[in-house]
């Protein structure tokens, strides 16, 4: 049977305005970085995205070396695009970026404008798509002059490929200088993309400010720590989690006793709020205003749901707050 999306779809879901854009996107973004690639069920990816978008979440979030192997994610995405939410491309914000290593050679990584254009071409052949609505430069590169990857993303989006130009994992000082550079160049910079949770929160030295004040939207990814601010963590490490994957970023060593006994301390508090644990950790960084969307990632179905009621309750009392800020001292 042909999917037919939810009518009740924009009902329950949030949306926030991007920065000072004419953008929203929805407070809960659908992170593609794993359990899309040719290693995982089609299927599984399937689904996951049919409840995404039966529940309002209209931003999937993609880059050209998502998988494993690199590029299989935007494959296996544009299948499913195709397939199922071809008719509904315009209520779609789908992202991609450039930056880390993807092929051999000189021009396989980091910011040449060479690389950025080649990138996204490729991604949008693996897509199947014309454009996408937001294209990233996804780390910053100390050899290449900020101007030339500036005027990549600047070029992209006059070509008609991107209708956004985004960056991430830039620092608060050589964001405000990206930032100034697009302005100047015409194509304001829409939105960052930097790693944020309660366990990693260097965007509020300074990063958080200059977004606001620049008028810049920010999806911070991994807000669950790659899944250590959930559940899954309280007794011992699960043979399915990331941590236990060959292919996974969360490494066995850093799921440590101390941090263990964060999580059980973080989970008491979250239970008090009639909160799952990813759903209090998920609301601790949405009850800021600056920030745009959350970007998770999920494997299964159950997972999505669960973090979705997280806004359910996004207010936190002094108390509570300093509770926290306690237990991650």
């Amino acid at each position: 049977m042909a999917y037919l999306p939810a009518a009740s779809r924009y009902t329950q879901m949030q949306y926030r305005r991007c920065g000072k854009s004419g953008l929203k996107l929805p407070a809960i973004s659908l992170g593609l970085w794993h359990n899309f690639g040719h290693v995982d069920v089609l299927e599984n990816s399937r689904k996951i995205l049919h409840l995404a978008f039966d529940n309002g979440i209209t931003h999937f979030d993609l880059a050209n070396n998502y998988g494993p192997p690199p590029g299989s994610a935007e494959e296996n995405f544009g299948h499913i695009l195709k397939d199922d939410f071809k008719s509904y491309r315009d209520e779609l914000i789908i992202s991609t970026k450039a930056g880390y290593y993807m092929w051999e050679g000189p021009y396989g990584e980091w910011g040449s404008k060479k690389y950025l254009v080649s990138s996204l071409d490729q991604s949008l052949k693996r897509m199947g798509l014309e454009y996408v609505d937001i294209f990233y430069h996804h780390r910053p590169d100390p050899d290449t002059p900020l101007e030339e990857t500036m005027m990549a993303l600047d070029l992209i989006v006059r070509q008609g490929k991107a209708l956004y130009a985004g960056i991430s994992n830039y620092g608060a000082e050589e964001a405000a200088k990206a930032i100034k550079i697009l302005r100047e160049l015409g194509t304001p910079c829409l939105i960052h993309q930097p790693k944020y949770s309660m366990f990693v929160r260097w965007v509020e030295e300074g990063l958080l400010d200059v977004l606001e004040e620049e008028g810049v939207g920010c999806i911070p990814f991994s807000p669950l720590a790659q899944g250590l601010l959930t559940n899954k963590y309280l007794k011992g490490i699960p043979a399915d989690s990331r941590a236990a994957k060959p292919t996974g970023f969360l490494k066995e060593e850093e799921v440590s006793e101390e941090k263990v006994s964060k999580i059980k301390k973080l989970n008491e508090l979250a239970q008090q709020r009639n909160q799952t644990l990813a759903q209090m950790a998920l609301a601790w960084i949405l009850k800021d205003q600056r920030i745009t969307s959350v970007l998770i990632g999920v494997s299964r179905t159950e997972q999505l749901t669960d973090c979705l009621h997280s806004l359910d309750n996004l207010a936190f009392s002094s108390e509570e707050l300093n509770a926290i800020e306690n237990i991650l001292k």
